[in-house]
């Protein structure tokens, strides 16, 4: 089932130019960049998780399935997921091409934060906090969103998250156990690039779900985001459901995030 359009904005068409160029900058930190015509491949530097594809800066037109093809068979090449991920208003000739090539393609609200954000109640029993490089809670927080999505992280990464954080290209967010010393029940982060900040990988472990504890962590990132001097805070929902909860804080959905997987 597809989602329902977003309600049209006066703001939209220069706030998704403003992701657009976002999306187009953050992998290359840790990545770099292949090019394919209208389409731009991701590929990381180093050990971590493989990135994907997405359309080339500026790129807004029709995109041929060729092209699709020759980035999945680079992919295929380079042992990474076939994946992509993209806009769908601001791309809107890349879904045929992709679901023409056999990737199944995923919808979910892209959603903008309006105001400074509002405050949720910290949950009962946990403290809600910001994570530095050096904190010694720091590999229980990376740890929570993988295993909130069932897998546990990759060695290392908990010392590329305090590297990426010490240069000042993540912050990160938890919520921690007040009665289990040092562990976090709940984690999240976002990236600023400038003034805007995309919040990503908020995950609770699957115990301690149903206490509002990804709000409460996704309420201290806005918060810190803000007060870093973020104008633009984005992000995407897994679902309809999970966004009238972001909905709580401030965020409304201006358009749909594309996700195609093989």
């Amino acid at each position: 089932m597809r989602l329902r359009p977003a309600r049209p904005s006066p703001y939209r068409g220069p706030v998704l130019k403003r992701i657009e160029t976002y999306c187009d900058t953050v992998p290359r930190s840790s990545a770099r960049a292949e090019e394919f015509g209208p389409l731009t491949l991701f590929v990381r530097e180093g050990e971590g998780w493989p990135f994907y594809a997405r359309p080339a800066a500026g790129h807004e037109g029709e995109v041929p399935v060729a092209a699709v093809e020759r980035v999945r068979a680079r992919q295929r090449e380079l042992g990474v997921p076939e994946a992509f991920e993209w806009v769908a208003e601001t791309t809107p000739g890349l879904r045929a091409a992709v679901e023409a090539s056999g990737l199944t393609v995923h919808e979910h609200p892209l959603m903008v934060l309006e105001g400074p954000g509002l405050a949720v109640p910290e949950p009962e029993g946990v403290t809600v906090r910001m994570v530095d490089a050096g904190d010694p809670g720091l590999e229980s927080a990376v740890a929570a969103p993988y295993a909130a999505f069932g897998f546990p992280p990759e060695p290392g990464t908990a010392e590329r998250t305090a590297g990426r954080i010490t240069a000042g290209l993540t912050r990160l967010a938890a919520a921690f156990d007040e009665e289990a010393d040092g562990v976090a029940l709940a984690a999240g982060q976002y990236q600023p690039v400038g003034d805007v900040s995309e919040v990503v990988g908020v995950g609770t472990v699957p115990a301690a779900r149903r206490r509002g504890l990804g709000l409460a962590v996704t309420a201290a990132l806005v918060a810190d985001a803000r007060a870093r001097g973020a104008e633009l805070v984005f992000l995407s929902a897994s679902d309809a459901d999970v966004a009238r909860l972001y909905g709580r804080l401030g965020f409304r959905t201006v358009a749909t995030a594309l996700i195609a997987e093989a």
